[in-house]
């Protein structure tokens, strides 16, 4: 056993001045809003994510600007920068300079980079409002089967097992193929873009309303609850001011990682043919008319790698945003 510690003379006296300067000052609690945040500033590879995420989005709203400085409008022809004989682009690496930065499209000479930006708005607008439909609808009813229980939760249940079981590729294909060329007040593409939400957020749901189920059953049994109720707090009351503000996190976490699976989804309703209408630049379309010009790689690389980066920056984000929310992860 150690001798404790002989402390005497001005290191054993409290100094007066020091007590009162630190009476005065309130001990600062830091919410879970704040250490999450922390967390992911430590998180590089998240907030890289994260600023391509933020990157892409300053493309889409300002893809207009962004063409006319550095492109050309993304349906024009130019068919002078088309070998005649071989329906080719001239010159080396499919056209690409000064002029045309990623080069030009076979047969009809369209900039390549100016389809690009233009197809981020379709994609990431169609990700993001079907992901919100998504959120809508599973919150909703996972909320519901979580906090009632019973026969409402076996019901739900079932519905969503169904949907997870549907076949939901085939359906989209089926359903997007039919699509009339007016309806709704709308028409054309802007009729296809609802259409595309509607069915890719409507048969997404089941998945985030199963975690936000789970998460429901867990927060029904925790003492807060039980306060409330014990007070006579109404089922409403407490599941919007006890229950929903405790689902805001994993419902943005899981959000997050959803939306690049939605960009995926309609980048292969493109690619199949049922997706926006050509000429409209899309990227799943790009992709589509790049296949018959294999030999041409940069004009399979560049609306391909355009998809990879937005799902790769959006799955890293929210695989930061989810370890920053989750205090077992640290």
């Amino acid at each position: 056993m150690t001798a404790p510690l002989d402390v005497s003379g001005s290191a054993a006296e409290a100094h007066p001045e020091s007590v009162l300067a630190g009476a005065g000052k309130a001990i600062q609690g830091r919410s879970l809003t704040r250490i999450a945040w922390m967390r992911l500033r430590r998180d590089k590879v998240a907030l890289a994510g994260g600023g391509v995420v933020v990157l892409l989005i300053l493309v889409a709203i300002f893809s207009s600007p962004i063409i006319a400085a550095f492109g050309h409008p993304p349906l024009e022809f130019h068919q002078d920068q088309i070998d005649p004989a071989t329906l080719l682009p001239k010159g080396t690496f499919g056209g690409m300079g000064g002029e045309y930065l990623l080069g030009v499209e076979p047969v009809n000479g369209r900039d390549i980079f100016s389809r690009i930006v233009a197809g981020a708005w379709i994609s990431l607008l169609i990700g993001f409002l079907a992901t919100v439909v998504s959120v809508i609808i599973g919150t909703v009813l996972g909320v519901i089967a979580g906090y009632f229980g019973g026969w409402v939760d076996q019901v739900i249940g079932r519905i969503m097992d169904v949907f997870l079981a549907f076949p939901l590729l085939v359906f989209a294909i089926a359903l997007a193929g039919v699509i009339p060329d007016q309806g709704f007040g709308l028409e054309g593409n802007g009729l296809r873009i609802a259409m595309l939400i509607f069915i890719i957020g409507f048969f997404s749901w089941p998945s985030i309303g199963r975690i936000v189920r789970g998460q429901t059953l867990s927060l029904r049994e925790r003492e807060f609850v039980d306060a409330a109720k014990s007070l006579g707090a109404r089922n409403g009351y407490i599941i919007f001011r006890e229950v929903l503000p405790n689902l805001v996190a994993p419902i943005l976490v899981y959000a997050t990682l959803l939306i690049p699976t939605n960009i995926l989804f309609e980048a292969s309703l493109s690619f199949l043919g049922v997706g926006i209408n050509p000429p409209t630049p899309t990227w799943g379309g790009m992709l589509s008319e790049a296949v018959r010009f294999y030999t041409l790689p940069h004009f399979v690389i560049f609306p391909g790698l355009a998809i990879f980066i937005t799902v790769l920056a959006f799955n890293l984000f929210g695989d930061g945003l989810r370890d920053a929310f989750d205090p077992r992860a640290h």
